[in-house]
């Protein structure tokens, strides 16, 4: 019996602990995203050269708190990065559902266009040489490249464009019409003037 309670004793102490600890990792993953959804907003109107107080700041947590999470501005460059291509990704599903293949490609590749706008000196950071952005590549084309791939397939199996084109080569396409974006990283009227141009000539015969 003393060692059955003992045995209980040492569970409980162990899920008191362990109920401690979970608080503790969401408040991790909350801080994580603050500092993220922070870094997109800063980056966007101040460059990813903005310094990292105003992105702590705008988290609403300390300087050490980002660090502890994003040792090198490297690391935050590319979390802002990988998450702004998540939410490319994930907002494919929606317009396919709710609009017509060629509409739905549309407004995607619009979506696309404000997402590269939005990352002032990203591409110069990106092209950097600093090895800690190699991955972003890989990513890239593995997560953005297939989902435009779906849509352009889907657009013309429907008929709506009649022109055969590469999904890489046409987000390249607009990523090279869509730098240099307004004040915050809006999209130009010239930008979304060109990049409509450009989805009016995959209808064309």
């Amino acid at each position: 019996m003393p060692a059955r309670t003992g045995t209980m004793a040492s569970a409980a102490t162990d899920g008191d602990t362990g109920a401690a600890r979970r608080p503790q990792r969401a408040d991790a993953r909350q801080n994580v995203t603050a500092l993220i959804d922070a870094a997109k907003t800063v980056f966007a109107a101040d460059g990813v050269d903005a310094p990292v107080r105003s992105i702590a700041d705008r988290a609403g947590v300390g300087v050490g708190t980002l660090y502890r999470h994003f040792p090198q501005r490297s690391d935050l460059i590319s979390a802002v990065f990988r998450s702004e291509i998540d939410a490319c990704v994930d907002a494919a599903p929606a317009l396919e559902a709710a609009y017509p293949p060629g509409e739905a490609l549309d407004l995607w590749i619009m979506r696309y266009t404000q997402f590269v706008a939005t990352k002032r000196g990203l591409a110069a950071a990106l092209h950097s040489g600093d090895p800690a952005y190699e991955p972003l590549a890989d990513y890239f084309s593995t997560h953005l490249a297939p989902t435009l791939e779906r849509l352009l397939a889907a657009a013309r199996a429907a008929g709506d464009i009649q022109q055969d084109v590469d999904a890489t080569e046409l987000l390249g396409a607009v990523a090279n019409l869509s730098h240099g974006g307004g004040p915050g990283g809006a999209v130009t009227p010239r930008t979304d003037r060109m990049v409509r141009i450009l989805l009016a000539g995959l209808r064309a015969g």
